[in-house]
């Protein structure tokens, strides 16, 4: 009987990043590879702690490695939590991958054969080519994101950023001639509000650049027909998206916080395309002004909105205000800690996703036909509000006042012409169909995603 292979899979720690890979980590476990799957332990107490057990959980192996960290507070210092988790942890995997090849001797399917890494941990790809295990990079992110990242060397010998990654001009910035230009302010390492953190998400881009020698194949969260030029210019793209979860994976995909289950029954209660649906990710922070302006919009609107209030989701108090609030819209609006967005997503009632732009929300949005409202954050979510309003045309953005804050009346204004934009809907059904045609039998993704699964058994 031909041996088992065996695939160790290595998300970053956050939940946008080990969404997508525990999503992929089923579709290989599908096709009888074991897999098994690296957390820290910090995130594997949370997943535990956040998602039920069902009968495909036992599938996938999960392991935990310190982080190198004391606190949850060190943790959410991006800083800290990056340095620590790069100078800790490739000793650990190593050592994990020596004991599975020791184990071998008696049983050979513990054997580790293939490394995936997410390509914002690529110290595990380096650790795989160092062993001699074949490996391939995972990004989750957009494929023109990856290829912004992969040209910042050329971006700073031709002095379009300067070496902590501030862009010297506000001009366009084109890196091919096949793809639109990136605006300034879509750097995905941006972030104007603390230079400290832009530094950091700089660094981290450059270790992405230097990680990406030690791979020569990149599995992408999206699709060919939707960033067809941007996966024609990077050598080595495989894109297999969009990554969501079949049914029995509802309650069982590495959500970091526990799902409120209700959230389908009050959406039974509204009638198809009437629920406007609020979701800003895992780690945006809004300021209390912010917030009530947001809450305000939404109640002014007077149509049904779910919205997904996270705790500590404000950087002050809010409690009072919010309070007060959910009683006013007791008749008509839903808040949850969390919600299972995708089960969400795909209900009738919703008319429109108002999204941080995070690349699981937009694909997750995109897959099924719902119009975006945009209002990013960080990171990437720029280069997405981008993509989503200028070149797919399938949403607006939202656009602070002087002060940078959206203002009540910008959030009911944009949403109605939202609802009200046959264009927009047109062109969200037209992606969807793309989307769909992707994974089914003889599409681009899932030949791909087969002919990598092919690779791994080979």
């Amino acid at each position: 009987m031909a041996k088992l292979k065996h695939v160790l899979v290595v998300p970053f720690p956050a939940q946008g990043h080990l969404t997508p890979l525990l999503k992929l980590s089923h579709c290989i476990a599908d096709h009888g590879v074991k897999v098994t799957v690296v957390n820290t332990e910090s995130v594997h107490a949370q997943v535990v702690a956040a998602n039920q057990q069902d009968e495909g959980s036992n599938r996938i192996r999960f392991v935990a490695f310190p982080d190198g960290l004391e606190t949850d507070e060190e943790r959410k210092d991006w800083a800290k939590l990056l340095e620590s988790i790069s100078r800790v942890m490739p000793g650990h995997l190593q050592e994990f991958i020596e004991k599975m090849k020791r184990q071998s001797n008696s049983n050979e399917d513990e054997k580790i054969s293939f490394v995936i890494a997410d390509m914002t941990a690529g110290w595990a790809l380096e650790v795989a080519k160092r062993m001699g295990i074949e490996r391939a990079g995972f990004w989750p992110a957009a494929v023109l994101s990856l290829a912004l990242t992969l040209h910042i060397p050329k971006l700073i010998e031709g002095g379009v950023i300067d070496n902590d990654g501030i862009a010297l001009k506000k001009d366009a910035i084109p890196i091919s001639k096949k793809l639109p230009s990136y605006k300034s302010d879509d750097l995905t390492w941006s972030f104007p509000e603390d230079l400290m953190i832009q530094k950091t998400l700089f660094r981290w881009a450059l270790a992405i650049v230097h990680h990406s020698t030690h791979s020569t194949s990149y599995l992408c969260n999206s699709f060919h027909e939707l960033e067809s030029s941007a996966c024609g210019i990077i050598p080595g793209v495989l894109p297999v998206g969009p990554l969501l979860a079949s049914t029995r994976l509802l309650h069982n995909r590495g959500s970091l916080w526990k799902e409120d289950l209700t959230c389908s029954n009050w959406l039974d209660q509204h009638p198809p395309q009437s629920v406007i649906y609020v979701a800003f990710g895992s780690t945006t922070i809004f300021s209390p002004e912010q917030f009530y302006e947001l809450a305000h919009g939404l109640e002014q609107i007077g149509q049904p909105f779910l919205w997904v209030v996270r705790p500590e989701m404000t950087d002050g108090p809010v409690n009072k205000f919010h309070s007060a609030f959910l009683q006013r819209v007791r008749n008509h609006g839903k808040v949850v800690q969390w919600a299972p967005q995708e089960e969400v997503l795909a209900h009738p009632s919703v008319a429109c996703f108002f999204t941080h732009c995070g690349w699981n929300s937009t694909l997750e949005g995109l897959s099924n036909g719902v119009p975006l409202l945009c209002r990013p954050y960080f990171a990437d979510q720029h280069l997405n509000r981008s993509i989503i309003c200028d070149v797919w045309r399938v949403g607006l953005g939202v656009d602070g006042d002087e002060n940078g804050v959206i203002t009540r009346h910008e959030v009911r204004t944009k949403i109605l012409t939202v609802l009200g934009s046959d264009e927009i809907r047109s062109n969200c059904l037209r992606v969807k169909e793309m989307a769909r045609k992707s994974v089914s039998e003889g599409g681009s993704s899932l030949k791909n995603l087969e002919s990598f699964i092919e690779l791994i058994k080979a």
